[in-house]
């Protein structure tokens, strides 16, 4: 099997999860929520930019009422 580089400035989902810190699930879910948007690859192997999972990152998450919150010690 053949590893290719995505092309600069573009992130795997792999990638973006570590980028991130998160888990490669989490960032599919932010494509779901439309906090995400692909730029290329294909359907099996999406791609996205950098700046995009920045924002996605930074971006505010929609919570529900009975969602546990992570309280700052």
């Amino acid at each position: 099997m053949e590893y290719q580089l995505p092309p600069i400035g573009t992130l795997t989902t792999r990638l973006a999860a570590l980028n991130s810190g998160v888990q490669p699930a989490t960032i599919r879910d932010w494509v779901r929520r439309g906090l995400l948007a692909r730029c290329g690859g294909t359907p099996r192997r999406p791609l996205y930019r950098l700046a995009d999972v920045e924002a996605a990152r930074a971006a505010a998450k929609p919570t529900r009422d009975n969602q546990r919150t992570v309280k700052a010690a």
